[in-house]
């Protein structure tokens, strides 16, 4: 006779071997594709042999602050030379990949043609990337979308990643800590000054999330950091209801060549 134990037991092993099943049924029917390209691959959320050597990942030595790659390795704890002339408004910045014409078609798909199937393999890059900023975090929190963009795309691709993110690294998420005030103009055009003009006090903390803020070191999440506009208005959000310190990460960074 079973004990009650042992039938449980025998049930989760049911259940375990008939989701195998499924995974393998569902294979032969839908076989895993290259996130970038669509040939067939070994897993879900896997790049092909040669998308994988086109995409460049960031990598040491880098600013300690911004994370910017160097060309050279200058020793432990350099500074790139923007950041010795601006202080950037968060403490440490990492991002998984160079934006580039690799990485772009990429992100693009993600953030505008519901390809969010791609997020969990995103989001492990970026916790790669991230390493101690997500190890020392007491709160993960997305760059929010204004609320008519997110009714017409019906998410935020930043969310996605910061909850992904979230579970990996075992972190609390709050989605919806910061708001967006405004609908900001696209940025894709505007010069360095036009895009923090244009981002500038266009966020706030919702006030019910406060107190997840208040005194706590927050990782900050969004898709690609250009000139920094948006994570330095949503930085000055944050550290007006109290947060400690905000780190950032995000799946891509621009890098200028020079």
């Amino acid at each position: 006779m079973q004990t009650p134990r042992s039938a449980a037991d025998l049930g989760r092993r049911a259940v375990r071997a008939a989701h195998a099943v499924g995974r393998r049924v569902v294979d032969l029917l839908l076989p895993p594709r290259c996130l970038a390209c669509g040939e067939i691959v070994s897993a879900d959320g896997a790049l092909c042999p040669a998308c994988w050597s086109k995409v460049a990942f960031v990598a040491a030595p880098s600013c300690r602050r911004c994370g910017v790659p160097f060309a050279f390795d200058p020793g432990a704890g350099a500074e790139c030379g923007e950041c010795a002339r601006r202080p950037p408004p968060f403490e440490r910045a990492r991002a998984a990949l160079r934006y580039d014409d690799a990485s772009r078609p990429l992100i693009l798909g993600f953030k505008h043609a519901d390809r969010t199937h791609a997020a969990p393999a995103f989001a492990a890059w970026m916790a790669r990337a991230a390493g101690p900023l997500l190890a020392e975090a007491d709160v993960i929190v997305p760059v929010p979308l204004h609320w008519t963009r997110l009714v017409r795309r019906r998410y935020n691709q930043a969310a996605l990643l910061a909850l992904a993110i979230g579970r990996i690294g075992g972190r609390p998420v709050v989605p919806d800590a910061l708001v967006r005030r405004r609908r900001t103009p696209s940025q894709g055009q505007m010069r360095r000054l036009g895009r923090f003009r244009n981002v500038a006090g266009a966020f706030a903390v919702h006030p019910r999330r406060e107190d997840r803020i208040a005194g706590r070191r927050v990782l900050l999440v969004d898709d690609v950091l250009t000139t920094g506009a948006t994570v330095e208005a949503c930085i000055r959000a944050l550290r007006a209801v109290g947060a400690t310190a905000v780190d950032v990460v995000t799946l891509a960074r621009v890098v200028r060549e020079d």
